[in-house]
């Protein structure tokens, strides 16, 4: 396919949103985003580079072609996304000793060009289609994006980056319906909504990192990452007594470097199998949407990205979970 083709097909793939059953999608695990980062999009489209962005290592996306050509395991690169939350306040990261916990001799000699998580959706309830390089690199590193694909399981992740006031109503649901989820926090949620973090713990969630303030972890230096990911968790640690296990990289940008640094510290890197544009609060579109995105998309062993901010995902929680037992399927404490 020549570059003129390619150039029309990313402009189709940006203008048209969202993605129904059988769509082929690219997204970002994001908390407010731009059209060109997330969504399952409902065009059928699948993630096509817009432009012949530069070789950088230092964070930025490199040229398709020379990546294709590069040895396994490096994972397709795809275009920088642009999204920046912007209900997100920038904290202050919590000092931390350089080199206190992650070895900058070792992540320093890794690759850092910077990849965003991307899939393709089908609408016969089949697992998605993952790039084989990127299966590899992120499983060699030990990356979670999908569970056993031969049980009737799904696990439901909630990324809280900001609250929206619809936390407690997603808690009250799942309360109600014996349902343990994941909910991956940033610093200024701890800060400002502790007793919101407290009841995730009380009831019998899991608490997953998502750093300090969101940034594309491949684009910051050695210390603020370690900052941004183990002065998070000291600060978890400080107001609860708890450590992390999981770590899901802001809009799903990830590299080798930040895998490794994420395995230094000890978490296992969280992907997802679906998720739709869900995060847009000015673009809601009620919760028969938000139920057929999900109930369309079902699979064995999916791993749900929902955002908490959605008003659509809050109203349509407790039919989406009915109606997957319906189905036969196991809500699964996620413990992958």
């Amino acid at each position: 396919m020549n570059k003129q083709k390619l150039v029309s097909i990313a402009a189709v793939c940006i203008i048209l949103a969202g993605c129904s059953s059988g769509a082929n999608s690219f997204f970002s695990g994001n908390d407010k985003n731009t059209k060109k980062t997330s969504g399952a999009y409902e065009d059928n489209s699948s993630r096509i580079s817009q432009d012949t962005p530069k070789n950088d290592t230092k964070g930025k996306a490199v040229d398709e072609k020379k990546a294709q050509s590069s040895p396994a395991p490096t994972p397709t690169p795809t275009p920088t996304p642009s999204h920046s939350p912007q209900n997100i306040p920038s904290q202050p990261v919590p000092k931390v000793a350089a080199g206190e916990k992650l070895k900058f001799d070792v992540i320093d000699k890794l690759d850092n060009t910077k990849y965003s998580w991307w899939l393709s959706l089908n609408n016969q309830h089949k697992t998605p289609g993952f790039p084989s390089q990127a299966k590899k690199f992120v499983e060699k590193h030990d990356g979670i994006y999908i569970g056993d694909t031969t049980r009737k399981i799904v696990y439901l992740t909630f990324d809280e980056g900001y609250e929206n006031g619809y936390t407690s109503k997603i808690l009250d649901v799942l309360k109600a319906d014996n349902v343990k989820s994941i909910f991956f926090v940033t610093g200024p949620y701890i800060k400002e909504h502790p007793e919101l973090v407290k009841r995730m713990l009380d009831e019998g969630h899991l608490v997953g990192n998502h750093t300090i303030n969101h940034p594309s972890l491949p684009t910051v230096s050695d210390t603020a990452l370690e900052n941004e990911l183990y002065g998070l968790e000291k600060q978890f640690s400080a107001q609860y007594g708890k450590g992390f296990k999981y770590m899901r990289p802001p809009m799903g940008e990830y590299s080798e470097k930040v895998l490794v640094a994420a395995q230094q510290l000890g978490y296992k890197t969280v992907f997802w199998s679906y998720a739709y544009k869900d995060y847009d609060v000015n673009d809601q579109k009620g919760a028969d949407y938000a139920y057929k995105m999900v109930m369309n998309n079902l699979h064995n062993g999916a791993v749900y990205l929902l955002h908490a901010v959605s008003k659509d995902n809050a109203e349509a929680l407790d039919r989406i979970i009915k109606d997957l037992r319906a189905e036969g399927y196991t809500i699964s404490p996620f413990d992958l």
